[in-house]
């Protein structure tokens, strides 16, 4: 889910030549609803996008058009805005998007709001071209299910791994963590000795978006054991392990590069890519720009692996942060060509193309890629830390109260880096706030 890496040091696209891509979807797209003669031709749809997927989003718009004829204009806006944006659309009756690409946790509240259609029986009719089965499960149910059925298909298989600059690490004797405690102890020594040329032991993402602090707290709730929800759906931050991971977030505070609460994509990545500091929790595709040269000066410097557990945990887990899928938008006037526009975007080869394309930002959504052939030598390192937890993976909450959950979670974390509340105090009060929520 990382941004676009012309944003950081100018690092370009690979090139793929978009007439192949095209002419290599084209039997797909002969089954029910399309034939090989441009069967959408004359047709526009709009596509709303999150600035991350700004590359792929173009590349889709172009291969699209050239497999069926169909012209996609994208729209990009912060991923912070994107429900927003998206619920403003309907609700206002512009109706002006036919598909929208949705973080995952906004799911219930997009799906109750009417904002997203339920795409349920078209999966089981286009089963084939759809394979769902072939979705990472707990990827598929996080991403799309809500009250049973479905509101779209996953485009994006967004988790964090912890990157490490292998340089740093060895001149200063610095194993790789697989505790938070080993961790915390690494970046305490990193900053003692490096700080004052400017290194630091780690960048935390600590930004007050919920999708940046929140998924920082995520990798350590995890870590620990612990989980967001009750099974009966009532607050689970009332457990040891949900105040352990807020106290080893701010606990990394002082050997962090300065500031956690004022570092996002934005200054934590180049930061990593640039030598600067020994360890960063990002997602998955950062492992393919670390080794691109264009605008990587870490290239076989760098090394990825789990997330460390904490506690009396010993299971490693990954944290299901960002994610999204796409849903057709319930004012779109093109429900029938938004759809084919998904399966298209979503569908196996496809997907393929974008996972071995550097910027696009996609990560793996499906077990066929995760386990494929050119993903293990496209991203070794990151395939095999990826591929032992994924079954493991802590997912945030996706009921209708969801957005609400995760702002005042952030709000409170933000309290507890900047040092206003002690880390057991925050997250007490967020339990608190999440209860009253709740019940609402």
């Amino acid at each position: 889910m990382s941004r676009s890496r012309n944003e950081f040091g100018g690092v370009s696209r690979r090139g793929f030549l978009q007439g192949a891509a095209a002419a290599a979807m084209l039997p797909m797209l002969a089954g029910p609803g399309f034939a090989a003669d441009k069967p959408l031709a004359g047709q526009s749809l709009n596509l709303l996008v999150i600035q991350p997927h700004t590359v792929s989003g173009n590349k889709l718009a172009a291969d699209f058009e050239a497999a069926t004829g169909a012209k996609v204009n994208v729209t990009v806006v912060p991923y912070d805005q994107i429900q927003a944006k998206a619920t403003l659309d309907v609700q206002s009756g512009v109706n002006e998007f036919d598909v929208v690409d949705y973080w995952y946790p906004t799911k219930g509240q997009l799906a109750e709001d009417g904002v997203i259609e339920d795409v349920t029986a078209w999966i089981e009719r286009d089963k084939a071209e759809v394979k769902p089965d072939d979705f990472l499960p707990l990827v598929y149910d996080a991403y799309t299910l809500h009250d049973g059925k479905r509101f779209g298909l996953p485009y994006d298989g967004d988790a964090h791994l912890l990157f490490y600059n292998k340089e740093i690490l060895d001149r200063n004797g610095v194993a790789v963590p697989k505790t938070w405690e080993e961790y915390l102890a690494a970046i305490e020594k990193i900053t003692a000795a490096e700080s004052k040329n400017g290194i630091y032991g780690a960048a935390v993402l600590g930004g007050k978006a919920p999708i940046i602090i929140g998924s920082s707290y995520a990798n350590r709730l995890a870590g620990f054991g612990g989980k967001f929800l009750n099974d009966d759906g009532s607050s689970a931050l009332d457990s040891e392990a949900a105040v352990a991971a807020a106290k080893a977030l701010v606990a990394a505070n002082p050997y962090a590069l300065p500031t956690p609460l004022e570092t996002r994509f934005e200054e934590g990545l180049p930061a990593f890519l640039g030598g600067k500091v020994g360890f960063i929790e990002f997602w998955s595709d950062l492992g393919v720009y670390a080794q691109d040269p264009k605008g990587s000066q870490i290239v076989d410097k760098w090394g990825v692996t789990q997330i460390p557990v904490g506690g009396s945990n010993t299971q490693p887990r990954l944290a299901l942060n960002a994610g999204f899928a796409l849903g057709v938008s319930s004012g779109s006037a093109k429900k029938d060509a938004a759809w084919q526009l998904i399966k298209f975007a979503t569908s196996p080869a496809y997907q393929e193309e974008l996972l071995l394309l550097t910027g696009s930002g996609i990560d793996p959504a499906r077990q066929s890629l995760l386990d494929s052939d050119k993903y293990k030598a496209f991203a070794p390192q990151v395939q095999a830390a990826l591929s032992n937890a994924l079954g493991q993976s802590l997912p945030w909450p996706t009921t209708p109260a969801s957005p609400k959950l995760q702002q005042a979670l952030a709000d409170e974390l933000a309290l507890a880096l900047a040092g206003t509340k002690t880390a057991e105090e925050a997250i007490k009060d967020a339990h608190t706030q999440w209860q009253q929520i709740l019940a609402e």
